[in-house]
């Protein structure tokens, strides 16, 4: 709450900062430009295409003088019109005729293709009225509620790139500092599922799982999808790359198999394997959601409602009935307190109750990684011993997968739940379930000893005897993406040792990987003064 308030007081700030900026008799640019009138003189200009693509928002850039010309400001509105085509794009200014020549518009990669624009092009542009949106995000940051009509508003615009990345930003600053009520976060859940591709099955029960996140390791998805597949449930499940962590569940599964998919071909593995995991990224499922993370990620922020509204949006769009979420809990963690945890436990059932799903929420231990691998390969053939019932797979990891598993199967109805679990693991039919995925999504590893790991490593030894006290979740993961994880696929981290281990001084508790010397030189530097175990 305090970070929230100084959040809002720095938000506030900033406004009342651009309101000074404007003169007595002028209008402010930003907050009251929605009466406009469109411009009925048009301007011919010639179409620069400047090669460079923004993500999302659809921006042009003017020549200051054509600007000051036709009296068009920094992140004004303009229509820009080619033949029949027209689209609705946001201006930046060039001060020098360098990057944009007086009669020229520059145009970004998104401009170019959505009106299959080419270089020397010639294009007409009007004066444009800011998206309405603009007026709910305002009434958001005045610590207003928000109706259906405009969060439905406000997605669509975000969807359609008609907010800039600055509108967009106010937005997800507006929902962290005054945060939405349960109606307001379902609705906007609604919303960000509506705006995007579904997948439609025709099956009953359709399970998910999804984890906070924030733990090094933590494959339980390789795992669960085979277990339940196996059992006859149907389990689509479309899983994230990694942002700050040393692997992603898509990260890891691509290295048996491949993870980009449309929506039609993952019907089809589904309908196929019953189960599937696949780059989330790579279909048009609730794409409201992945840009209102990119903010929250440069951020550093996380809001409450638009984490509920982002997990439960991207399960609604793969049909899911029954749905099991795992918190895990530490001071490293996501979720960094019981009491916190319990809170979004609570609210996670309550939006669940009201969408008609399901809702399972478990609450784990996140004080260390899960799994003995951190990065991609290393991962990957954790989840394979561990299918194959290999003596060196992770029990940890294992165990967590049987509770989950079984908490998976009580929903559904399923009897002895753990027995049952057990049964699809020993009896290699699970092992079997999850070659048939790898074969369905074009993969052909499905042997451990077939996965390539960094050539070059690194022991990390006790330097004294006694017992695990605290293994740094943070360190790990850093020292992992140091060594070049995920991006190099079999970089990463091999744990020997656990919390409560007895060590001797001298015992291997970790080895560095790497697939080239200098990265390996690079996470040894960062080594000197970070120390990931303490030992006392």
């Amino acid at each position: 709450m305090k970070n929230q308030r100084f959040f809002k007081h720095f938000i506030l700030k900033s406004i009342e900062k651009m309101k000074l900026k404007i003169k007595d008799n002028e209008k402010p640019k930003v907050f009251q430009a929605f009466d406009f009138e469109i411009y009925s003189k048009k301007m011919k200009l010639k179409i620069k295409d400047m090669d460079i693509a923004t993500g999302g928002p659809l921006i042009v850039v003017l020549n200051k003088k054509d600007a000051m010309k036709f009296d068009i400001y920094h992140l004004d509105r303009i229509k820009i019109k080619k033949g029949k085509k027209i689209e609705t794009v946001v201006v930046d200014i060039a001060q020098s005729g360098k990057a944009v020549p007086e009669g020229s518009i520059g145009a970004y990669e998104e401009v170019i293709s959505s009106l299959r624009l080419k270089n020397g092009d010639i294009v007409s542009i009007t004066l444009a009225r800011k998206p309405i949106s603009i007026e709910f995000i305002r009434k958001k940051l005045d610590d207003k509620k928000l109706s259906k009509k405009e969060i439905d508003q406000i997605v669509w615009d975000i969807v359609h790139n008609k907010l800039s990345e600055v509108e967009l930003t106010y937005f997800v600053a507006a929902c962290y500092t005054n945060l939405m009520s349960i109606n307001e976060t379902m609705m906007l859940t609604k919303a960000i599922s509506k705006h995007g591709d579904t997948l439609k099955l025709d099956r009953y029960p359709v399970v998910d799982k999804h984890s906070i996140g924030g733990i090094p390791g933590n494959r339980t998805t390789m795992v669960l999808v085979p277990i339940v597949a196996a059992a006859g449930l149907t389990i689509p499940k479309t899983s994230s790359r990694s942002i700050t962590s040393p692997a992603g569940t898509a990260d890891t599964m691509e290295v048996l198999a491949k993870v980009s998919f449309s929506i039609k071909k993952m019907k089809q593995i589904v309908m196929k394997t019953n189960g599937c995991i696949v780059w989330g990224g790579s279909l048009n499922l609730a794409p409201a959601d992945d840009k209102i993370i990119n903010v929250e990620r440069t951020l550093e922020i996380d809001a409450e409602s638009q984490l509920l509204a982002s997990i439960m949006a991207k399960k609604h769009s793969v049909s899911s009935t029954h749905i099991l979420i795992d918190i895990p809990t530490s001071k490293e963690s996501k979720i960094k307190s019981k009491e916190e945890a319990f809170r979004l436990k609570k609210l996670f059932e309550v939006i669940g109750k009201k969408l008609r799903k399901h809702i399972k929420v478990i609450i784990t231990d996140g004080r260390e990684p899960i799994g003995n691998g951190i990065g991609p390969a290393l991962e990957a053939r954790d989840v394979l011993w561990l299918l194959k019932r290999d003596k060196r797979r992770p029990f940890d990891l294992e165990k967590k997968c049987v509770l989950m598993a079984a908490e998976i199967f009580k929903m559904a109805g399923i009897k002895d739940c753990r027995n049952k679990t057990m049964e699809l693991l020993n009896s290699g039919k699970a092992y079997k379930k999850m070659k048939e995925i790898i074969k369905a999504q074009d993969g052909n590893v499905f042997n451990p000893n077939q996965i390539k790991i960094g050539r070059f490593k690194y022991d990390i030894r006790a330097g004294k005897k006694g017992i695990v006290k605290n293994i740094n979740n943070r360190i790990i993961s850093r020292i992992a993406r140091i060594a070049g994880a995920p991006i190099n696929k079999g970089a990463g981290i091999y744990l020997y040792k656990r919390l409560g281990n007895d060590v001797k001084k001298g015992e291997k508790l970790y080895t560095v990987y790497a697939e080239s010397r200098q990265k390996l030189k690079f996470a040894k530097d960062f080594l000197k003064d970070n120390k990931a175990y303490k030992i006392k």
